[in-house]
């Protein structure tokens, strides 16, 4: 895999993951709702600590600035 993702756009994705993950441990979010975004908070952090993103090769995103040289 190579990494499509640059660092704001981990950076954010990091941000939107915990506060998902705050508003769904405080009981703000909950139910199906709650475990629906809790998973897409997940898929966030994972996509951003491995900095792929499946999702961008197929519309054509890449944000990683090394591999636009």
């Amino acid at each position: 895999m190579k990494k499509n993702m640059g660092s704001a756009d981990r950076i954010i994705r990091l941000i939107i993951a915990a506060v998902i993950a705050v508003l769904f441990f405080t009981n703000v979010v909950s139910g199906i709702l709650g475990i629906i975004l809790l998973v897409a908070a997940g898929v966030f952090a994972l996509t951003s600590l491995i900095s792929f993103c499946p999702l961008y090769p197929l519309v054509g995103i890449n944000t990683c600035p090394k591999d636009k040289q």
